[in-house]
């Protein structure tokens, strides 16, 4: 395999999965959020 991983690596890639989890969640609540808006028309 190759060379572990420094600890900078290992930081950006918590930060990315984070990032990538983050999105998610934000989309999710987008699609509520545009939901309730029509339910309350």
């Amino acid at each position: 395999m190759g060379k572990p991983l420094t600890a900078e690596q290992q930081r950006i890639r918590q930060l990315e999965a984070e990032n990538r989890q983050l999105r998610e969640d934000n989309a999710l609540l987008k699609k509520a959020s545009a939901f309730f808006a029509r339910e309350l028309k």
